[in-house]
């Protein structure tokens, strides 16, 4: 039973995730007029995580400014260095240069904001 709880739990924090993350993409392109788009690049050298995988993120676009951003149901620190780490693939793979890092999360651990701090990546959170 704890099993089922758990895995609906992880299903209803990735379809909050997906419904947040559409949200948002929509304020940015109707509101803002950025364009947001997700990237999906294969890391065959294993930058990111230490082995050959897919590496996701959004992205939004605005004349010369190019933001990632990283939607999240939970943020530890691992999960900031691996964004950091995201971040600078993309900027390899594609050749531009990122204006801005944020990471929107409803819960963050105390490591995780000084993880933010010293990466220099915007964390918005509950206070």
């Amino acid at each position: 039973m704890n099993r089922y709880i758990d895995a609906l739990g992880a299903r209803w924090g990735l379809m909050s995730e997906d419904a947040f993350r559409e949200s948002l993409r929509s304020l940015l392109e109707r509101e803002l007029g950025l364009e947001a788009e997700r990237w999906v690049y294969t890391d065959m050298e294993g930058y990111v995580y230490g082995y050959p995988s897919m590496v996701e993120v959004d992205v939004a676009l605005h004349d010369e400014k190019t933001i990632l951003v990283e939607v999240s149901s939970h943020v530890r620190a691992s999960d900031v260095a691996a964004f950091k780490r995201k971040a600078e693939f993309y900027e390899r793979v594609t050749g531009r240069k990122l204006s801005r890092l944020l990471m929107v999360t409803p819960y963050t651990e105390d490591d995780a904001k000084e993880a933010c701090s010293r990466m220099r990546v915007e964390i918005y959170t509950k206070v």
